[in-house]
């Protein structure tokens, strides 16, 4: 039984987010609490092993309190989130400070919207039930130092990379280690469509290479990420002699969208060109098609169970021996560039 704790200044809120999750069967809510200093001693008394916290708090705000929270006693948190542009950056900072993943927040129609989605609440909660917490430190670089923007890496290559759940703090960890001068890379996250331009610009900002969402047309250049749309699959395809983004707009696969396998599919054609990771994430999504990526002789990665959050999409990469290699998440920008390096 997965026990978890309700934080919320919502009576509404906790009482219909109580219902919805003990319907579940395996999920147990120990205590809601409606604000931090509330969730202080109920943590001590219940010892939930997930919380889920509401960003927006009287009191004490629960970025505020989270920071806290993973400094002192790491613990699974799921934030509670308004599913809008204006409370993706609050959001997104609570993934790096810690947040195993978000539920978006109804604005209307409690209820009825909680119940509409009842089955990924469930799913969000038990991959956090499992997730590899650690405390929260401002500055966590570390690994081996990555090539330098004096390396000179091999014409027309390309950086593929997917992830899920854990994923938004694992590309930080990797894109602000890449030389202004890398080769190209294109990334699958799965996220909400409001949240991936946030996340890009977030990138932009603490990033040397430019970081962007991904639109129809962009030319994969040298220095340049493209981060696929929330709402759209991202693929690459060949127009001349320049390799460039397109958006499609088809059905999910592997129940998402945008999906990985679509992405790394798309680069078969130049797969001896390819460099590609899959990261941290729940489910399989990307392990075959890194697989396909590998078998037509591109260099292929995949991270440690130590270092992820959710040892999910690259576990289904190594069952399948779809990676050449298997490395810790410090040291994935390193290995991604000298793959791709002369």
């Amino acid at each position: 039984m997965i026990k978890v704790l309700i934080v919320d200044d919502s009576p509404l809120l906790r009482a219909v987010l109580k219902a919805v999750l003990e319907q579940a069967g395996d999920i147990q809510v120990v205590g809601a609490a409606k604000d931090p200093y509330e969730a202080r001693d109920m943590i001590k008394a219940t010892q939930p092993d997930v919380l889920t916290l509401d960003i927006e708090m009287p009191k004490m705000n629960g970025l505020s309190f989270l920071k806290n929270l993973m400094r002192l006693r790491p613990m699974p948190v799921v934030m509670l989130s308004t599913l809008t542009q204006k409370g993706s950056p609050e959001t997104l900072e609570a993934l790096e400070v810690g947040a195993v993943d978000f539920i978006a927040k109804p604005m209307t129609n409690v209820a009825e919207q909680l119940e509409a989605y009842a089955d990924v609440l469930y799913q969000k909660i038990r991959t956090a039930s499992r997730a590899k917490v650690r405390a929260f430190k401002a500055d966590k670089s570390n690994g081996e130092a990555a090539p330098s923007r004096d390396t000179a890496f091999k014409a027309n290559s390309v950086i593929a990379i997917g992830a899920s759940t854990g994923g938004t703090e694992a590309l930080r960890e990797v894109l602000t280690k890449l030389p202004s001068n890398c080769p190209p890379v294109v990334i699958t996250q799965h996220i909400p469509p409001v949240f991936s331009a946030s996340f890009a610009q977030r990138m932009d900002r603490c990033c040397t290479v430019s970081v962007k969402e991904a639109e129809e047309g962009d030319i994969l250049d040298v220095g340049k990420v493209f981060i696929a749309p929330g709402d759209k699959h991202l693929l690459v395809v060949q127009k001349g002699s320049k390799l460039v983004c397109q958006l499609n707009d088809g059905d999910k696969v592997n129940r998402h969208k945008p999906a990985v396998d679509v992405l790394f599919d798309s680069l078969l054609p130049v797969a001896k060109k390819v460099h590609a990771a899959l990261l941290t994430g729940m489910g399989s999504d990307g392990a075959q098609g890194l697989l396909r990526l590998k078998d037509l002789g591109a260099n292929t990665f995949a991270q440690d169970e130590a270092s992820c959050v959710v040892w999910g999409m690259p576990r289904a990469a190594v069952e399948l021996n779809a990676a050449n290699k298997v490395v810790s998440l410090d040291n994935m920008a390193t290995n991604l560039l000298k793959s791709a390096s002369r």
